[in-house]
């Protein structure tokens, strides 16, 4: 980026508030942004009109107005599938993670509270042979299929269109949410977040499930009700809860942090070195092809 263009960068990572993005939009012919910036239409409206591109680092889009950036003329791309294996492979930790009790294990050690091995101590759930259920079957859910059959899980889905036969791979098609969720000892969240699927877990949503199933979320954090999940996992009808996003990340909900039957990561579904790196390189070429005048392989908007 230092070699092919004249970069303002944020060298700390502060987040910047709608005022200095704004200020800093002013001489500059694109933003290469990324989840912490929200770029509303307030904001698209107030940019600067020598500002023709936004590359977001990420594969989310929701904290960008796509369709004001539309109206202004301004492109807009994401990088997606780069970071598909890490965030598989995280939703997979976050699963036996909630699973088998890790966070209190690792607590114990850490506390030096752990007193004996006992046969009825941590004890957690069996993982192998149990049913589960993904809602958003692209790549990410997708590839945490195929590690789950590893573990020899049935696969259900819930997906906007069934796959082709060949990706489906044995895995139970539901067209319908309702249908998916009675289904599911593990439930795994991999939907994008959108109006039709903000807050989708629910209360209603969640009383469908099995008591005692254990749900994984590494999409979006608003894609959840936080009151209705809590008071899930306070009665056990949520046996426990893998987390790496929440609603107003990093000032999640305290009381997650209090409940002893959830697994919390602080967001790291893409940070690999080589995945990082790769997402990167990714938002480049998508800047890189736009001024060169070609379509960038990544578009949001057309």
């Amino acid at each position: 980026m230092q070699r092919d263009y004249q970069p303002d960068l944020n060298g700390s990572d502060e987040i910047y508030g709608q005022e200095e993005l704004i200020e800093r939009a002013k001489g500059a012919d694109a933003l290469l942004v990324t989840v912490t910036d929200i770029i509303n239409r307030d904001v698209i409206a107030r940019l600067p009109g020598s500002i023709r591109m936004i590359a977001t680092f990420s594969v989310g889009y929701d904290q960008i107005d796509a369709a004001a950036a539309l109206e202004r003329k301004i492109a807009v791309s994401n990088t997606p599938g780069v970071l598909t294996n890490a965030t598989a492979d995280i939703a997979i930790l976050l699963l036996l993670g909630a699973a088998r009790g890790a966070g209190n294990g690792e607590h114990a050690i850490r506390q030096n509270t752990w007193q004996n091995w006992a046969p009825t101590g941590f004890l957690g759930r069996d993982v192998t042979g149990k049913r589960l259920g993904i809602l958003g079957m692209g790549r990410i859910g997708q590839a945490l299929a195929k590690r789950a059959r590893g573990f020899d899980m049935e696969i259900h889905y819930h997906n906007r269109r069934r796959l082709p036969a060949q990706e489906e791979a044995g895995a139970h098609y539901h067209d319908n949410l309702k249908s998916l969720l009675p289904n599911c000892d593990f439930l795994s969240v991999h939907a994008a977040s959108t109006p039709q699927t903000r807050g989708i877990i629910n209360s209603e949503t969640l009383q469908e499930l099995p008591p005692g199933a254990i749900f994984v979320n590494t999409a979006r954090g608003d894609l959840v009700n936080d009151d209705a999940l809590i008071t899930a996992l306070q009665s056990g009808h949520v046996g426990a809860a893998g987390l790496d996003v929440f609603n107003n990340e990093p000032d999640l909900d305290p009381r997650y942090r209090t409940l002893p039957n959830t697994f919390l990561l602080p967001h790291l579904g893409s940070a690999t070195l080589e995945t990082r790196n790769a997402m990167g390189f990714c938002a480049l070429d998508n800047l890189d092809a736009f001024f060169a005048g070609k379509p960038p392989p990544n578009p949001v908007t057309p």
